[in-house]
């Protein structure tokens, strides 16, 4: 099966054209308008320091619909107890850059490269990237980050440095996200973390059609804020 390989123009083959994996093509570069043009058709680059940039559309797809967020009896106790205060977009940042230095069981190293870093914190800049904090007093000990892209939340990447942080971060938000009339977060590829807080697989060609619909809705762009709790 062919691997695409992407020129200057801001252009992307079929994703039905990818590979059994999800790998559609390599190369490019990433412009604001490439990876604002990429998640708009389902597409998300994923690589390391080691591999050019490579752009993925997996088949099935996993996604949380807002109102259909799970929060367990503990985690339900923990929100109650108010342990963490919960933000938006106050350390996008310290976010991402410590999701890249999280250590992660199986896997060597980081995709979250600095080309990564510096493309998503000028998405963050231009109002397309948001992230979601956890703060213990004044410690940032979870978080997660994205693109907002009409009502879809394209989920990125999270991290936790203290019990269930990055999981109240992400409760909070997608609350925050389903009051807000966001219709879709996207998870990308099945882990147990977020299928227990209710992310559930869907065949990509209806990924592709639900996200074709959001993306028609007006962006909400420019810094978020989240009520206090």
């Amino acid at each position: 099966m062919a691997i695409y390989r992407l020129g200057r123009a801001v252009a992307f083959p079929d994703p039905a054209l990818a590979d059994p994996d999800g790998l559609l093509a390599v190369g490019g570069d990433l412009r604001p308008e490439r990876l604002l043009a990429a998640y708009a058709e389902g597409i998300f680059p994923w690589y390391d320091d080691r591999s050019p940039i490579l752009w993925w559309s997996p088949d099935p797809r996993l996604v949380l619909a807002p109102r259909e967020l799970h929060v367990s009896r503990s985690l339900a106790r923990t929100l109650r107890r108010g342990t963490y205060r919960v933000t938006a977009d106050e350390a996008f940042a310290r976010v991402i850059r410590r999701c890249a230095e999280k250590g992660r069981p199986g896997q060597r190293g980081t995709w979250i490269t600095a080309e990564m870093i510096d493309a998503y914190c000028e998405l963050h800049r231009l109002g397309f990237a948001h992230s979601f904090e956890a703060w213990e007093g004044d410690a940032l000990v979870g978080g997660l980050y994205g693109v907002s892209l009409g009502t879809v939340f394209f989920g990125e990447s999270m991290f936790a440095d203290a019990r269930d942080a990055s999981k109240v971060a992400f409760s909070r938000g997608v609350g925050w996200l389903a009051a807000e009339g966001f219709d879709l977060v996207d998870c990308q590829v099945r882990t147990e973390h977020l299928v227990s807080l209710g992310a559930r697989e869907i065949p990509r060609a209806e990924f592709l059609r639900r996200v074709a619909a959001a993306v028609e809705a007006p962006t909400r762009r420019g810094r978020w804020t989240l009520p206090p709790t």
